[in-house]
């Protein structure tokens, strides 16, 4: 199992404070120092929840230019709002900047509000993340594309500078549809989820499918696939002390993804619009997510209780634990707490 580290913290107006970024930086920094695979940090747009994070590129660049070794991803470019060749371009310069150490997860983009910076790619958002995953692939390589200038005319076009990796490692971001998982696969991709709407044994079942797509490509030559599961984590000595610790900041990060998610446009009648709903009835859903996440959905507790989790996911096909580390704790906290993550990386290296 792979261990790295997953950023998706609620900004809470922290960024005014001057040190909003200093646990991405510093978390970074004990990854590279500590063997860790990758550092993830998303896209997220017009919210407090993820707000720190409208540009993975910028933050990436920062991340590169503090480590030396550790992998820089972004753990959602949300690819139906950008042009294919501003999303090779900002991420060729990181490469560089980082010696070669990039890879994207591609997402298709989830709430309709964010599509405010490209609303006509609302309707076919999937279809067009799959379209730019291939025209970036090809840009990536040196392939030109063919646009039209500003005067109408058409115009053959590359990426500079030029990437110091020749071939760009790239996985899907699901919230959890096994079709996505089994176009991933088909794409020759990897996959990045989470635990948000769907089980482990749920999980297991997508797996196989996408192991299955991957399997069913002409130029597989034997790859396997990757799959990357984001998990809250925060380990300690004492199961009970941590439990307390992290359940007030654990709650509150789940309130604020809980009223994202219901206010999301999903079609129709389905949306939820979080303001009707009454005080304990949200307070029993993060009730039972909290109760969820502790025992059986994320690395939360001591690192021989992770160490089962961790087993377990394993043995569901899971190659990579994203350890989202970010979810309210203070930062000396999170950072204490890092040593204790890099003893269970240790352990499931053995």
């Amino acid at each position: 199992m792979d261990f790295s580290l997953f950023y998706f913290g609620d900004d809470g107006g922290d960024a005014a404070s001057g040190s909003a970024y200093d646990l991405v930086l510093k978390g970074a920094r004990f990854a590279d120092e500590n063997d860790f695979t990758a550092v993830w940090t998303p896209e997220r747009h017009f919210h407090p929840f993820g707000g720190l994070y409208p540009n993975p590129a910028v933050t990436g660049a920062a991340i590169a230019a503090v480590t030396s070794r550790v992998s820089i991803r972004a753990g959602s470019v949300v690819a139906p709002l950008h042009h294919p060749l501003r999303i090779a371009e900002e991420w060729s310069v990181v490469d560089n900047i980082s010696g070669g150490r990039v890879g994207l997860a591609f997402a298709s983009g989830w709430h309709a509000v964010d599509f405010a910076l490209r609303p006509e790619s609302y309707a076919d958002r999937r279809q067009v993340m799959f379209d730019t995953v291939e025209q970036v692939r090809g840009l990536w390589r040196g392939e030109q594309l063919t646009v039209r200038d500003g005067v109408g005319e058409e115009q053959r076009v590359r990426i500079y500078p030029e990437p110091v990796q020749r071939r760009l490692p790239l996985w899907i971001t699901s919230a959890g549809g096994v079709e996505t998982f089994r176009n991933a696969g088909a794409a020759g991709a990897g996959i990045l989820t989470h635990l948000l709407g769907q089980d482990l044994d749920e999980l297991a079942t997508k797996i196989a499918a996408y192991r299955e797509a991957v399997a069913a490509r002409p130029d597989a030559d034997g790859w396997p696939g990757h799959v990357v599961l984001m998990v809250h984590t925060f380990l300690g000595e004492d199961d009970d002390t941590v439990r307390e610790l992290v359940r007030e900041p654990l709650c509150g990060y789940l309130r604020g993804s809980l009223g994202l998610l219901l206010g999301s446009q999903t079609g129709g009648a389905r949306r939820i619009d979080p303001a009707k709903l009454r005080e304990k009835d949200v307070d029993f859903l993060v009730d039972r997510a909290f109760d969820r996440y502790y025992d059986d959905g994320g690395l939360l507790g001591t690192v021989p209780k992770a160490a089962r989790v961790v087993e377990r996911l394993a043995g569901l096909g899971v190659d990579e634990t994203a350890c989202l580390i970010d979810f309210g704790l203070p930062v000396k906290t999170v950072l204490d707490g890092l040593e204790h993550l890099n003893e269970l990386r240790k352990l499931s290296a053995r």
